[in-house]
């Protein structure tokens, strides 16, 4: 083999191995503690948002929960024609927070950042998504249930309520604030041990 080709080889290698991301899922979704101890670097971001924007750690959580279930890559299945043939994307969501195309830009332009498989760029999104829902509609950032709502209708979809026709949306939004409640107090007692 020649020289160049084993070094092309090497730094094939080297590459593949470089750039791997974390994006399964910690075990134990329903414990916020062997979450953050999985994996600590979500604890480092969900600090930092909170720090920056204000959303409570458990909101955050609890969001992101029911968006990707916490796996850096999701995206919404694949739509089939005839029940066969892959057509495409239900929406343009990706990663850990499943923003859209058109929102992840306007975040990009605001806010310089840049990728929506990195943890800390998408708990900063939905930092500042949060906070502009707050400053436009009045929703408390501890709010975990309407800021879902508004999060998932987009702000405009909240304002007009369209999530009133959406049982099931409802459903989940009132569960997320069950769950937050839950990430919050199990964040107390892991934070005292």
């Amino acid at each position: 083999m020649s020289k160049q080709l084993r070094a092309l080889a090497l730094v094939l290698l080297v590459a593949a191995c470089g750039g791997q991301r974390e994006y399964s899922a910690p075990r134990e979704l329903d414990n916020a503690c062997s979450i953050l101890a999985q994996r600590p670097s979500y604890s480092r971001a969900f600090r930092a948002t909170e720090r920056r924007w204000g959303v409570p750690v458990a909101v955050q959580m609890a969001i992101l929960y029911q968006e990707s279930k916490f796996v850096g890559n999701a995206r919404p299945p694949h739509q089939y024609a005839l029940g066969v043939i892959p057509v495409g994307r239900q929406s343009s969501a990706y990663g850990y927070s499943q923003a859209l195309d058109g929102t992840w830009d306007e975040y990009q332009r605001a806010q310089g950042r840049g990728r929506r498989d990195d943890i800390f760029d998408a708990t900063d999104f939905m930092g500042w998504y949060m906070a502009q829902t707050t400053a436009e509609l009045g929703i408390p950032l501890h709010d975990t249930e309407n800021q879902y709502l508004a999060y998932h209708e987009g702000r405009g979809g909240y304002a007009r309520q369209s999530y009133r026709e959406k049982a099931w949306l409802m459903r989940v939004a009132a569960d997320l604030e069950s769950r937050a409640a839950m990430y919050d107090a199990q964040l107390h007692s892991c934070r005292r041990a």
